[in-house]
């Protein structure tokens, strides 16, 4: 785990100082349980950025905080949550550069918007192979050329890990009801690796696990 706040984190962890004491606690909890600075170094310094599933809207903050060049929106099914992200976004004053949404659940990228990079992290093991390999690659036909779509997800390897994060992830979903979501799959890697260099992305890989109880992965594919 880690406990360092960047510079970025420490802004948009500030802003929600006005919201709910479970709000600030879940947030904090989740910069320091994920390595959300690493995700935050892979995307580009400039662009256009979408979130797919950004929840409270953390990473989101943090990748407008960290770059005045980037225009963030993120998008997500928990209408609450999205207020929440919406009113932490007011507190950044960064004049209208990131925004939030609320979508259905079956929502896709619509084909009249692309993006400069897509990020979806923590998101698809909540949908269902089928469903989460579909969204991937509707994300990935939404990029411009030379885009990027940056995928942070839990790998099932080491077993261990995999097992400890599975079991957090079930209490989430069905006990605390902290996430929305109908199921818990996670999705292997190589299928997801499969499934964007099907859609013509390059893609690399690098796990993020050390130190952490969970078996982090970044998964990165660019288009031409």
């Amino acid at each position: 785990m880690s406990f360092h706040l960047t510079p970025a984190a420490r802004t948009a962890l500030r802003c929600y100082r006005g919201l709910a004491r479970r709000t600030r606690t879940h947030v904090l909890l989740r910069w320091v349980t994920a390595p959300l600075a690493a995700v935050e170094a892979a995307l580009p310094r400039t662009g256009q950025i979408l979130e797919v599933g950004c929840g409270h809207g953390l990473l989101s903050l943090v990748l407008a905080a960290a770059e005045s060049g980037r225009e963030v929106h993120g998008i997500d099914i928990d209408v609450a949550k999205i207020h929440q992200a919406n009113q932490a976004a007011a507190a950044l004053e960064q004049d209208g550069r990131v925004s939030f949404a609320a979508v259905p659940s079956d929502w896709r990228p619509p084909a009249s918007q692309t993006w400069d990079a897509v990020v979806i992290c923590d998101v698809l093991y909540l949908l269902g192979a089928a469903a989460a390999l579909d969204l991937v690659r509707a994300c990935a036909a939404s990029l411009r050329p030379g885009g990027m779509l940056v995928i942070k997800e839990i790998d099932t390897r080491p077993s261990w890990k995999y097992r400890l994060s599975r079991a957090q992830e079930l209490a989430a979903t069905r006990l605390a009801k902290i996430t929305q979501g109908e199921v818990v799959r996670f999705v292997a890697i190589e299928e997801l690796t499969a499934t964007m260099e099907a859609a013509g992305l390059r893609t690399t890989r690098q796990q993020l696990d050390r130190g952490y109880p969970h078996p982090h992965l970044l998964l990165t594919g660019r288009l031409p």
